[in-house]
């Protein structure tokens, strides 16, 4: 099990699913899965380029609940992509939906985002330009003014 300062951890309604929907759409990698005798997968780890999502099915006497029961999500998972269009393409093909098309955005990154087939959102987030603090500052002023 890799050691990472922070990973994330989501309750889906189908384990097995969402694994390979994770592995289609952004390239992430198994790392393994505790399956129960029914086939219900009790804790899965998915290797994405060194950033750790862990996963399990619902289990609602422990509150493990999913987006789809609970009626969506407001959690956004934010993912740097090399290609940020590539990106959408892929997700799109394995089964994401569309929620914002990519767009060059003032603090220096191309940004989209799909919301995935069990309820969670993903911004798809390309570096085009560093931008710093003061400055990135400078262009929210600008933009809010209108």
């Amino acid at each position: 099990m890799p050691s990472v300062p922070l990973s994330l951890y989501i309750v889906v309604k189908d384990g097995a699913a969402a694994i390979e929907f994770y592995k289609d759409a952004f390239g992430a990698k198994e790392l393994f899965r505790l399956t129960e005798p029914s086939g219900k997968i009790g804790h899965a780890e998915l290797d994405f380029n060194g950033g750790l999502l862990m996963l399990a099915e619902e289990y609602p006497d422990f509150g493990a609940l999913s987006p789809a029961t609970i009626g969506g999500s407001p959690v956004s998972l934010y993912l740097a992509v090399a290609n940020t269009d590539e990106a959408v393409e892929r997700t799109i093909k394995a089964g994401a939906t569309l929620t914002r098309p990519a767009k060059d955005e003032f603090y220096g990154e191309r940004t989209a985002q799909v919301t995935d087939p069990f309820g969670y959102r993903w911004s798809l987030n390309q570096r085009i330009e560093e931008v710093s603090a003061a400055e990135m500052q400078r262009r929210w002023d600008e933009m809010l003014k209108g």
